[in-house]
């Protein structure tokens, strides 16, 4: 079976990157799909990964780029681990992002990249105010539960980083003292 021929209106560099997946390796077994936590999911605009992967096959890129669909990717790797062709579908999804202009990344995500450019994390928060709230719970856990715990913050020579998600700090706070103890 010959490759399929990649639209000559796609940039080099995509068909470049495209040509290392012989993408009609796909059987459209469904593999994928089924393991696809974004299969069926709101904002899917009635796409699938088998349906993405055959038009990529087809040349249809530029489609692919345009819609939502490799954004709501999470990267989770259910598809690759599950296809019998070993393709990389996480990489190939990850690519179809980096294609789309940094203005037309979809709102909540683009918005994201924003405060962490300006602020250091993806919730916009301040970083004095990450400092008060973790010490702030690590003296209340220490007061209730573990004397003498606190948080060390930027502490030289330290063995362990634990790097926490910035929502979980000023949203799950539970979370974080339970990962704690």
């Amino acid at each position: 079976m010959e490759q399929a021929a990649l639209s000559p209106q796609l940039k080099h560099s995509v068909k470049d990157y495209l040509s290392k997946f012989d993408l009609n390796l796909c059987l459209t077994c469904g593999t994928c799909t089924n393991g696809c936590p974004v299969t069926g999911g709101e904002g899917a605009e009635g796409l699938d990964t088998r349906k993405v992967l055959r038009m990529l096959a087809l040349g249809m890129a530029d489609e692919v780029v345009e819609s939502k669909f490799p954004w709501l990717c999470t990267g989770c790797g259910r598809c690759v681990h599950g296809c019998p062709m070993g393709i990389d579908i996480v990489g190939i999804m990850g690519h179809m992002k980096s294609l789309r202009a940094r203005d037309k990344v979809p709102g909540i995500l683009h918005k994201g990249v924003e405060n962490v450019l300006n602020t250091g994390n993806n919730m916009a928060i301040p970083q004095e105010d990450y400092f008060f709230l973790m010490s702030d719970m690590g003296r209340e856990l220490a007061e209730e539960e573990l004397p003498g715990f606190y948080v060390p913050i930027d502490k030289d020579d330290a063995k362990i980083l634990f790097y926490p998600n910035s929502k979980e700090v000023f949203s799950d706070n539970d979370d974080m003292i339970w990962w704690w103890k």
